[in-house]
């Protein structure tokens, strides 16, 4: 069995086309959720923020406000049972949202097409005449597990509460781009760019939410006006958002107006300096690695801290960015012994999350508890993290379990 870390999935070499999964759901809170545990307690201030306007619909004791712009879901409310609840999913802004009023007629919505043969712009009411499709996918900010990481890097310190995952509804960017007679020649990249209002007086290249990934992404993305079966929130980058199923997040733009194919990646900060994947006390420069697709990963998800002695029921998730998961395993000593867990519920789909099971039958003591998922291709989870600058893409199987007193 090989495996694979951060390293070694961010590259721009061959995933291919995976295979696409239609999906259709009913309500999402016919889903269960389960308890989650924490593996190493990170000291946050978790009960002094209130939610902002934006997202004040969300379930308050299910979430932990960092900021204005960033919103954790607690461990323990994260699920195990499959779709995320949109008001317990996460939240990640790099700028404030728009007005409130967009959300007064989101079919008037406007995205334009451009680096087609015919480019246009369309409204979303426009895009729903040209095809609907249902996708689950998780949704994963690149700085999720951050806290673990031992030289403190910078930013919103997440521990497992930056991921959830979700029913996204929308059009298949393939059929618009199909509809406009396809994208000119020599195109690499697709480059989406966020409808934010900029500050007055800085270059918006500084500031702008625009990103570019690889054109491979074509075959599996969408353009999203819906999440779990309800309009797109505002709080999740509705109207509309381009979503692009097993890339982490910030390639999921928000407020979407503007697709474009185009030869080169874009100049934006975000981009060319921005989400790479550096050594520690490195600069962020356009030569290395983008965080676009995410690696295998795997964390225990309950019981929390403490149990009883006899049969417990050690739940957690697991998914494998954009390609299909294969096995789940489980060690209660931190890694020495490893024995195979249970997929539970539907498959729904290679960008879902797998819920795992493991029935243990535990005497007194403290276990040390793990989880290690593989994909169909071979690929596993690492022990260790790859420290780098920004902490992100933390897959470590280390990191993310449980030390669980049972008495």
């Amino acid at each position: 069995m090989k495996t694979t870390s951060i390293n070694s999935t961010l590259s721009d070499d061959g995933l291919g086309n995976p295979q696409r999964r239609k999906v259709l759901l009913g309500s999402a809170g016919a889903f269960a959720a389960l308890s989650l545990a924490p593996f190493s307690p990170v000291i946050r201030a978790e009960d002094k923020l209130a939610l902002p306007d934006y997202a004040a619909w969300k379930e308050a004791d299910a979430v932990i406000v960092h900021s204005k712009k960033t919103i954790e879901t607690k461990r323990d409310a994260i699920g195990s049972g499959g779709i995320t609840s949109s008001d317990r999913l996460y939240v990640r802004n790099n700028l404030p949202q728009p007005d409130a009023a967009v959300m007064d007629n989101p079919d008037a919505w406007q995205v334009s097409i451009a680096g087609v043969k015919n480019p246009t712009t369309l409204s979303v009411a426009e895009l729903k005449t040209i095809g609907v499709e249902t996708v689950v996918a998780v949704l994963q900010c690149s700085g999720n597990g951050r806290a673990f990481f031992k030289h403190g890097p910078g930013g919103t310190q997440w521990g497992t509460g930056a991921a959830g995952c979700v029913a996204w509804t929308g059009v298949p960017l393939r059929d618009v781009v199909e509809k406009l007679g396809g994208y000119t020649e020599g195109m690499q990249y697709i480059t989406s760019t966020g409808g934010e209002t900029l500050p007055d007086g800085i270059d918006p290249k500084t500031v702008v939410v625009e990103r570019s990934v690889p054109l491979r992404a074509l075959d599996h993305a969408i353009l999203a006006w819906e999440m779990n079966d309800e309009s797109l929130p505002l709080a999740h980058g509705g109207p509309l958002r381009i979503v692009i199923p097993g890339y982490f997040g910030v390639n999921n733009v928000k407020y979407v107006k503007q697709i474009a194919f185009t030869e080169q990646q874009t100049s934006a900060k975000i981009q060319a300096s921005g989400y790479r994947l550096r050594a520690v006390g490195q600069k962020g420069a356009p030569d290395q690695p983008s965080m676009w697709e995410m690696p295998v990963k795997s964390w225990i998800t309950t019981p929390i801290n403490s149990s009883k002695a006899g049969v417990n029921m050690i739940y957690g998730v697991a998914f494998g960015g954009t390609v299909p998961l294969k096995s789940i395993e489980l060690s209660f000593d931190g890694g020495k012994n490893w024995q195979p867990g249970r997929f539970l519920g539907a498959d729904m789909g290679p960008y879902a999350w797998r819920p795992f099971v493991f029935t243990a039958d535990l005497k007194p003591g403290t276990y040390q508890i793990v989880s290690r998922a593989t994909d169909i291709n071979g690929a596993t989870q690492p022990e260790n993290r790859t420290d780098n600058e920004r902490g992100y893409g933390n897959n470590s199987w280390s990191d993310h379990g449980i030390s669980l007193q049972v008495t």
